[in-house]
């Protein structure tokens, strides 16, 4: 019960200050959307382009844990992945209140959890993170970046989702461990210690899924 009340308050602390405290709308917000959503990027700081775009891997770093996750839940895992695809933890915060611990997974894996739970998928997930960040550090303009953070809205709530979307992934990771039969501390640590890399590094490095219920890992 602790945990929910606790991920609510950070939800509705993390939507008050979005939504009334950061800085105001910019007029030019909706025009940098756009150009940021169909790759017209010519004069955009690639700071700005690179945290966008990884704003859409972690919505699938995410899914790769979570539709597994929410097989034993009573609430939709998938209205919440989907969600969080346009307004990240903001999506991510409830399902993270409502669900139940749930260190099994019960029955066969789909198709589509098959592709989430395969290797190959965490390491395209990987390579796009790590150009994307290697072409906003080498290109970016960081100056820019911080005056931008400073005064627009949209700047500054997105780089704090980014930042919340790497705070609050362990709550999903221990119970994603459990279900692989991969009880290790220190890897825990070392996934939840390191932003957006520890979780990529963990997707690809974990166990696979047990095909069902009666399937027990214990090595």
């Amino acid at each position: 019960m602790l945990r929910k009340i606790g991920f609510g308050l950070i939800w509705i602390a993390f939507s008050t200050y979005a939504f009334v405290f950061s800085p105001p709308d910019s007029p030019e917000t909706l025009t940098l959307i756009t150009n940021l959503s169909t790759g017209n990027i010519a004069g955009i700081n690639p700071l700005i382009v690179a945290l966008f775009n990884i704003m859409g891997v972690w919505p699938l770093i995410y899914s790769c844990v979570l539709f597994a996750d929410g097989r034993g839940q009573k609430i939709p895992a998938w209205v919440f992945a989907a969600l969080s695809f346009g307004v990240g933890a903001f999506a991510l915060l409830p399902y993270l209140a409502l669900r139940e611990p749930n260190p099994e997974f019960p029955g066969n894996k789909t198709v589509f959890l098959k592709i989430l739970d395969s290797r190959f998928t965490a390491i395209l997930l990987t390579l796009g993170a790590v150009a994307l960040v290697a072409f906003g550090l080498t290109k970016g303009d960081w100056s820019d970046f911080i005056q931008q953070w400073q005064t627009s809205r949209f700047i500054h709530v997105m780089s704090l989702d980014f930042c919340m979307l790497c705070l609050v992934f362990p709550a999903l990771l221990g119970d994603d461990m459990a279900r692989r039969g991969m009880q290790n501390t220190a890897a825990f640590w070392a996934v939840t210690l390191v932003p957006l890399f520890g979780p990529l590094a963990y997707l690809c490095a974990r166990k696979s899924l047990p095909e069902n219920a009666a399937e027990t890992v214990t090595n």
